[in-house]
């Protein structure tokens, strides 16, 4: 969870970016640092381990000061937590100093290729890659702005990066790379700001511009110019003037919360696999949830109990961890595990999954293992919440705060921890290779982006949406790892619409359920280029002879889909093991749109709660 500040006007930059990194902190508490031009002209770095107070204790002992500026607070992926990790990270003479916010998913081919230039690395970071990069370009003659596009240009994955540089002590440049992270810029008076989160610099400037996908901005004290990293071509950007009470400047640019926390979810899922995971050796380290070797192995069956959105998020652990540990698993709802007497032995473990922590099912069938001495673990984002507080061991989201009652991006992260805890019990239990795991690595490290790929064609889910919002039912269908992600596009259409809908196992469908359809019924079937792939091309067709309006979620290039159904969502070609974490993106953003399309209230439907904390 990092969390970037940049400023350059006529103030004291370092209480303005440290003030700006306090409103930042819950994305990143391992580490802080800031960069700052002195009058000298030289650039003054002081970095801290640890939380940001300390950094305000070493710049209360050794003062910095200065008009330009860039700090960081940090969450490691790449490199432990150390002084020689922080951000910003410099160039090999300290004239050139970079922050960054992301997962740069080739930087291991890039830091291979820039030690052969001679280039020595300071830190274990994928971040000083892009600092020698842009150096790089600099050394060739490029002002600032063109040799942070040419060293952009270089970067695999989702990130946002600042860079400040003695070249231009006047100048800073940003860019923002896909859809894990977001960038805003803050319009002063003789001054502007940046950061990665609107509160950082909401107490400074209400006129903000927000980078899109792929676009970078050159910032000095007078004035600012856009262009895109890909061709360098201008951009003319909206300026967005953001009100000052708390609930409509948190939701910045978006309608509504559900909308803003769809769009974050390439940043949450970088939050949620940060510091986790090793990308050279693709080792786990899961801190609050470790066992031994010995205590892997002697498990026999994982029984997850949740409620809800992450029910069905069990759902899709269950594929993944019996595929990874070879472990069995099987899922209950809270709300039924506690009544029946459920038969649980001394080698199984208990796994909970709750956005709140405090949902009233899950925790008393939490509290029917501890009756048993069972070992319990908990998937939770709510910091500090009963259900974390009361497990053996613990996966936190890192999701942020959820405000929408849908959830939608503490859905995907709690796939993801899943899939972490899958990978940290197949290395335990014997059942991933070294090579294996690597790839699995590699694979999560790609993830971000692919949502941020799907989250770009927002607009064809409106226009779709604007076809389909009069209908009045609607048939979801999935096979294999997908069959709950069709429960769950069907929950989400059902939870803000009002629309009656229904998720069913694809090979279902013949067993009763092809009965309802006709030509008022919408079918939205997951058709991915996998191994069920011609079943569910079956399925569709026999949605077709029927009259049904078929509405498919293809792999991107699949041209005979486009054949067989009426409208197609095409999402990138994913690793099948992570798919349901991009399949349903399209589905949470049609549900949303076809919901302000019927005028409901999205971020509080009716009779819905976001904690279900009675029975």
């Amino acid at each position: 969870m990092c969390g970037i500040v940049g400023y350059v006007g006529w103030r004291n930059a370092t209480p303005l970016i440290l003030t700006g990194l306090q409103h930042l902190e819950y994305r990143g508490y391992d580490s802080a640092g800031i960069a700052v031009f002195k009058q000298n002209g030289d650039i003054k770095v002081s970095r801290e381990v640890g939380k940001l107070a300390r950094l305000q204790e070493k710049i209360n002992t050794d003062p910095i000061e200065g008009t330009i500026g860039i700090g960081h607070t940090r969450w490691a992926t790449h490199g432990v937590p150390s002084e020689r990790n922080s951000h910003p990270h410099s160039s090999m003479d300290g004239s050139t100093v970079v922050v960054h916010n992301g997962i740069i998913e080739n930087f291991l081919e890039i830091r291979e290729e820039l030690q052969a230039e001679g280039i020595e690395f300071a830190s274990d970071t994928d971040t000083e890659v892009v600092v020698h990069l842009v150096e790089r370009y600099l050394a060739s003659g490029y002002n600032l702005t063109e040799a942070t596009r040419r060293a952009a240009l270089h970067l695999g994955g989702a990130n946002a990066i600042v860079v400040m540089s003695t070249h231009e002590p006047d100048t800073l440049v940003t860019a923002r790379l896909g859809n894990a992270g977001g960038v805003a810029l803050g319009l002063g008076k003789d001054e502007m700001f940046i950061a990665s989160d609107i509160p950082a610099i909401l107490s400074h400037t209400r006129d903000m511009i927000f980078l899109e996908n792929r676009q970078m901005a050159t910032i000095t004290a007078n004035g600012f110019t856009i262009q895109t990293v890909d061709d360098a071509l201008s951009v003319a950007p909206e300026i967005h003037s953001i009100p000052w009470d708390p609930v409509s400047a948190a939701k910045g640019e978006y309608r509504h919360f559900m909308q803003k926390e769809i769009f974050e979810q390439g940043r949450t899922l970088t939050d949620t696999i940060r510091g986790r995971i090793d990308f050279q050796t693709g080792e786990i380290a899961l801190q609050n949830l470790e066992i031994t070797e010995e205590e892997a192995k002697g498990l026999r069956r994982l029984v997850t109990v949740a409620c809800g959105t992450s029910y069905y998020s069990g759902l899709v652990g269950k594929f993944v961890i019996e595929k990874l540990a070879r472990l069995p698993v099987e899922v209950d709802y809270g709300s039924e595990y506690r009544y029946r007497d459920p038969i649980l032995e001394k080698s199984d473990a208990v796994l909970a999954i709750t956005q709140s922590g405090e949902t009233v099912d899950t925790l008393a069938a939490m509290e029917a293992a501890q009756e048993r001495g069972i070992r319990r673990w908990s998937i939770v984002n709510a910091i500090g919440s009963q259900a974390m507080r009361i497990a053996d061991g613990y996966i936190a989201m890192h999701a942020g705060p959820e405000i929408g009652v849908a959830s939608t991006k503490a859905y995907t992260a709690s796939i993801v921890d899943q899939t972490l805890l899958g990978l940290y019990l197949g290395k335990q239990r014997g059942q991933l290779s070294d090579a294996e795991l690597r790839r699995y690595a590699a694979d999560l490290a790609r993830l971000p982006d692919l949502v941020g790929k799907v989250l770009e064609d927002d607009h064809l889910y409106e226009e779709l949406a604007g076809k389909l919002y009069r209908y009045e039912n609607f048939l979801y269908l999935g096979r294999g790892i997908n069959y709950p992600t069709a429960l769950e596009g069907a929950l989400k259409l059902k939870e803000i619409s009002y629309i009656h809908a229904e998720g069913y196992p694809a090979g279902e469908m013949k067993h009763g359920p092809i009965a309802l359809i006709d030509e008022n019924m919408p079918v939205v079937a997951i058709t991915l280029k996998d191994y069920v792939y011609d079943k569910m091309l079956s399925q569709v067709e026999q949605a077709k002879a029927r009259g049904g309006i078929v509405i498919a979620v293809a792999t991107q290039g699949d041209t005979l889909i486009a054949e067989k159904a009426d409208h197609v969502i095409y999402i990138p070609e994913t690793p099948e093991i992570l798919s349901p974490v991009v399949t349903v993106i399209p589905l949470q953003l049609l549900a949303y749109h076809i919901a302000v399309w019927r005028g409901a209230d999205v971020d509080q439907p009716r009779n819905l709660a976001k904690s279900v904390t009675v029975e």
